[in-house]
């Protein structure tokens, strides 16, 4: 494949959903000259779902693959086991194997929706890692010094806090850095809170007598709640989320959102979103960018005709407030409320049904439900919240 040096595509590389670069004048000259380089990036399988944050870094993969560039996909099943801490607050657990392993069974599907894979590498790190030795390890840590990781914001806060740091947190930078040696990669992208962990790279890459990588760091994206996206959070917006999920998600985000979510996590022309942007401040209807917004995810994750139609869903359904004319159906005559709730996965488990109930999040037939042992009979509608709906059969 011939490698594009457009100029102007470069710079947007370099640009757009981008927060630092390391060393962004060699990476540039670098693109520049027209040598293909391998660019690499880590997911650890900490849950099965992707989510539109790490959309950011798959994005900036793409535009490389675009250019000609070879592209790394790591998927990390081993340091997926031992856990980063780089942007938590607390220690994070360690993962069965058979998590891990349950988590990855599609991540290379579902970063389809972004990636050409048919011109991917992909590759799991438990295929070097696994066959380390004490002395191997012992030769990486000798590389870095104890200041150097709890000089970190996060795990300085939590030994000032006086919160338990595991030496496990210790090695998970020397396993990130070794995955650059052993892929002999040439870029590494991942988000600002890896930073440490991309430096590490770098570090050990010298080690070994190899060129550095240079380091392309995205910003962190924000869920549906304002929060930073994450999944056991439950804000986030999935890459296999259906369709009217994925529309009525987006249409969710707060306001100020928007621009940031079209720039980071779409492919959008920087001119329509400078327009947008401009509209905005001089009080145009949020509401209309964010069906923009959505539309352009769901034709990116589906297709056009999935746009169109969970638009059309989502104007039937709560713009116009209206119940939409096909869902499901669940034989269900003489349950309760809270029974189908469960049933039809709702809810994740009974007390959640009964605080929806309480909190008047639970309507049939339209009406408010108070009752939770409500029977239901065959004809009844039972909505939860604003997108989910089942008629009683």
């Amino acid at each position: 494949m011939s490698i594009n040096t457009d100029k102007k595509k470069i710079e947007e590389l370099l640009t757009r959903g981008v927060e630092e670069i390391i060393d962004v004048d060699h990476l540039r000259k670098k693109l520049e000259s027209g040598t293909q380089l391998r660019i690499k990036l880590g997911i650890d399988p900490t849950s099965p779902n992707l989510h539109i944050g790490r959309s950011i870094p798959l994005l900036k993969l793409r535009d490389f693959q675009e250019l000609g560039h070879r592209i790394v996909l790591l998927i990390g099943d081993f340091t997926g086991v031992i856990g980063d801490t780089s942007d938590k607050d607390s220690e994070r657990p360690m993962l069965g194997s058979d998590v891990v392993a349950e988590n990855m069974k599609t991540y290379a599907e579902q970063a389809g929706k972004i990636l050409d894979m048919n011109a991917c590498e992909v590759v799991r790190n438990s295929e070097w890692l696994g066959k380390l030795t004490y002395g191997d390890i012992g030769e990486h840590a000798n590389a870095f010094s104890l200041a150097e990781f709890i000089a970190r914001d996060n795990i300085r806060r939590r030994l000032e806090a006086g919160t338990r740091v595991s030496l496990r947190e210790v090695l998970y930078p020397l396993m990130q850095g070794y995955d650059s040696v052993a892929l002999g990669a040439d870029v590494e992208i991942g988000g600002t809170d890896q930073r440490f962990n991309l430096l590490a790279g770098r570090r050990l890459q010298e080690h070994y007598g190899e060129e550095p990588q240079d380091i392309v760091m995205n910003p962190l994206l924000e869920g549906t709640d304002g929060r930073k996206m994450s999944s056991s959070w439950g804000n986030t917006i999935n890459l296999t989320d259906e369709p009217n999920d994925m529309f009525g998600k987006v249409m969710k985000i707060p306001d100020e959102l928007i621009v940031k979510y079209m720039t980071f996590a779409t492919r959008m022309p920087l001119e329509d979103i400078t327009e947008t942007k401009q509209a905005l401040a001089l009080g145009a209807n949020p509401r209309d960018a964010k069906v923009r917004l959505a539309r352009e995810l769901v034709t990116l994750y589906h297709d056009a005709a999935s746009a169109d139609a969970a638009e059309e869903y989502f104007v039937n359904t709560f713009a116009k407030k209206q119940t939409p004319d096909e869902m499901p159906e669940l034989a269900a005559e003489g349950k309760t409320v809270l029974e189908v709730l469960v049933e039809m996965q709702f809810v994740s488990s009974n007390s959640d049904a009964r605080r929806a109930i309480e909190q008047g999040g639970v309507r049939v037939n339209e009406d408010k439900v108070s009752d939770m042992n409500r029977v239901l009979a065959a004809g009844d509608i039972v909505q939860k919240g604003k997108r989910f709906f089942v008629r009683i059969v």
